[in-house]
């Protein structure tokens, strides 16, 4: 964890931020995966981390807004546990650690959270999105489940995205960390894209490679020779030369700071020349990205930017036709990028999504895009200095979605649809960085993995 007074700061801002009543922040608890002893990984909450920086189970904490105090909500352990788990530290000491001096056992916050209610007293909790906290709160609050979202204090919702969005020293010293594990994973999976070999197989080695780097992945690995499909989990094809193996994976720190890369390799260690040329356009586009994002530009004005130059690269090809601006207004370019260009990262790899992505990516000024793909766009509002977000423009040909598209005749004026059927089984091609937004631009986290056709064909070649 961090040092006490990081998480003290950060208490007293939210004290701040917030007019009145109490703030209830809970931490998780184990989830089971077959039967009750038998848990899956620990994951604690994000905003639980990030204000009482104690990554264990059962805990909650008290912030109150009137008379400052600050609770910390768990149990000791006793001596059945000692024997499974070891010594362990006591309650009221870890409290300390992040410098809370008052600690109760916890079903202490059952009357605490009464006494409040009696008092008509404000309590202000986000959304849950674990089904055992959702009863907790429940018995906590007398709030039925399937309510609590409409009863979540959007005050608070607010007053932690605003601080949590500002990355701090610490914080970008562990997406650096991660951001360097995420790169021995990708080279891992480059080198090790050859026909024969079982997707499986470089999906279990790179989810190793972050479990050795001290945690978990940082969400399910996507890996596929199957690209088109954005979010492919399954791993059970074996490689074939002249495919093309796309990679969407990241690792996790100790601390739980995240990273999240893609690259696309092409099987067997050699572009063909169609391929080169689409990932030519994938890469400008991302590399457009990069060079405009700085504080005081809406990331939806950078997704439009990033989104010409995919659409001006297709024209080049034949693949588009048209006026290149009147066919990205018009939405044409979104057959072959229907997703949006980046989010937030952090302490979660869609940072605080749990929140409600509309509060973390868009604001007042800026508001979604209600268009196919643009729709899709999580982080849209202005960029400010200390933001961490994700550059990931793709190029995809979804046979389903050419068809749709041909058959009701969407975007005629803009797309050649005889040309994209020579492109109908390539697949799919997505580059991904993680930016830090500076005083006067962006730099790229960590050590950028080989993203050009030539550094990607050295390093399998070099294999």
């Amino acid at each position: 964890m961090f040092e006490a007074k990081t998480y003290t700061e950060r208490r007293r801002k939210l004290k701040e931020s917030v007019s009145e009543g109490i703030i209830l922040i809970l931490g998780n608890v184990d989830s089971p995966m077959n039967y009750p002893a038998n848990t899956f990984h620990f994951r604690q909450d994000s905003s639980f981390l990030y204000f009482f920086g104690l990554d264990m189970q059962q805990l909650a904490g008290v912030i109150d807004v009137d008379t400052g105090e600050e609770i910390l909500f768990g149990n000791d352990v006793d001596i059945e546990d000692i024997i499974w788990m070891g010594p362990q530290v006591p309650f009221k000491d870890n409290a300390a650690k992040v410098g809370i001096q008052q600690s109760f056992p916890f079903n202490k916050l059952f009357e605490t959270i009464s006494e409040a209610i009696k008092k008509d007293r404000k309590v202000h909790f986000l959304p849950p999105y674990r089904a055992e906290n959702k009863l907790l709160l429940q018995e906590l609050l007398g709030i039925s489940a399937n309510k609590q979202a409409e009863y979540a204090s959007l005050e608070l919702i607010k007053a932690i995205v605003n601080l949590r969005s500002i990355k701090e020293a610490c914080e970008i010293d562990e997406l650096v960390k991660a951001a360097n594990a995420g790169y021995e994973m990708h080279v891992t999976a480059m080198k090790m894209a050859q026909p024969g070999v079982w997707e499986q197989k470089i999906a279990g080695t790179i989810e190793g490679i972050s479990i050795a780097h001290g945690s978990v992945p940082s969400f399910p690995i996507i890996l596929s020779q199957n690209g088109e499909t954005l979010h492919n989990h399954d791993h059970s094809n074996i490689l074939e030369e002249g495919r093309l193996m796309l990679v969407d994976a990241g690792a996790e720190t100790t601390m739980r700071y995240a990273s999240d890369f893609t690259r696309t390799s092409p099987v067997g260690g050699k572009f063909t020349q169609k391929q080169r040329e689409i990932y030519e356009i994938v890469l400008a586009a991302n590399n457009r990205a990069t060079e405009l994002s700085k504080p005081g530009l809406t990331y939806l004005s950078v997704h439009l930017e990033a989104a010409k130059v995919i659409a001006g690269g297709l024209k080049d090809l034949g693949l588009m036709k048209g006026d290149v601006d009147a066919a990205v207004k018009a939405g044409a370019h979104a057959l072959f990028f229907p997703h949006g260009l980046g989010h937030m990262m952090g302490l979660d790899v869609h940072d605080m999504e749990d929140l409600g992505q509309i509060h973390v990516g868009y604001d007042d000024e800026t508001r979604p895009v209600d268009q196919f793909g643009t729709a899709y766009l999580r982080l849209g509002r202005k960029l400010q200095k200390g933001f961490v977000i994700t550059n990931e423009p793709g190029i995809y040909f979804i046979p389903a979605l050419i068809d749709k598209w041909k058959a009701e005749k969407i975007n005629t004026d803009f797309i050649n649809f005889d040309k994209v059927e020579e492109y109908r089984n390539f697949g799919g091609i997505r580059l991904e960085d993680d930016l830090l937004i500076t005083d006067n631009g962006c730099e790229i986290l960590g050590k950028r993995i080989p993203i050009t056709p030539d550094e990607v064909e050295t390093t399998m070649q070099n294999a």
